[in-house]
């Protein structure tokens, strides 16, 4: 049935219950900002949320917490800035693949969420696809896509992989995802993207 199975996409504003990461990014922004000649954005981050039978999974790209992984869905793990400090817990990232997991900070959410399908055969395509997203480090463009690895690349890639349209997801008005046009590119190659996966380049931008 339709009702079981759905992909929903969030975007959260970046540092959202953190004061730290939030101040770090709106540097971050006001630079970037700078550099390109344009008024500073918001930022966002986003994450899924996957409806199947069994129920609902959390789909997310986050710092690693202290414990183990098993609890929260973790499926692969990778380093943060760089490979030689990345057998320091603080400086990886898991991501999380959660059944009956929670979005942290879900409430902040911005025009959340964003019904992406109903159809439960891509919905079981998104979880499947998991596993096998690059792991390259984060914050850095190790892949040569043009732009940093994130969390936002990580749900790129899986849109154009599982085959969901990509021209009518945007992030919320006045806001930027930084990463996203990374995941599609990586997505894209090798002929690995569904021929009728598209996106316009504007639509990541202010």
């Amino acid at each position: 049935m339709a009702d079981d199975a759905a992909v929903d996409l969030f975007w959260l504003p970046l540092g959202a219950g953190g004061h730290s990461v939030r101040l770090n990014g709106r540097v971050f922004e006001a630079v970037a900002a700078r550099l390109a000649d344009r008024a500073p954005c918001d930022l966002y981050h986003s994450a899924l949320e996957v409806r199947v039978p069994e129920g609902t999974y959390v789909i997310e790209m986050t710092p690693i917490p202290r414990g183990g992984g098993a609890d929260r869905g973790v499926v692969v793990e990778g380093a943060v800035g760089s490979r030689l400090a990345g057998h320091l817990r603080i400086f990886r990232y898991e991501v999380r693949r959660w059944l009956g997991g929670e979005i942290p900070d879900v409430a902040e959410a911005v025009e959340s969420p964003e019904r992406l399908t109903a159809d439960p055969e891509i919905a079981r395509r998104v979880l499947d696809l998991v596993p096998e997203v690059p792991t390259p480090v984060w914050g850095r463009d190790e892949l040569r896509a043009g732009e940093m690895w994130n969390s936002n690349s990580l749900i790129s890639w899986l849109v154009v992989r599982s085959g969901l349209p990509l021209a009518s997801i945007r992030p919320p008005v006045g806001g930027r995802a930084p990463g996203w046009d990374s995941g599609i590119a990586v997505a894209r190659r090798r002929g690995q993207a569904p021929p009728d996966t598209r996106s316009t380049g504007a639509t990541l931008s202010a």
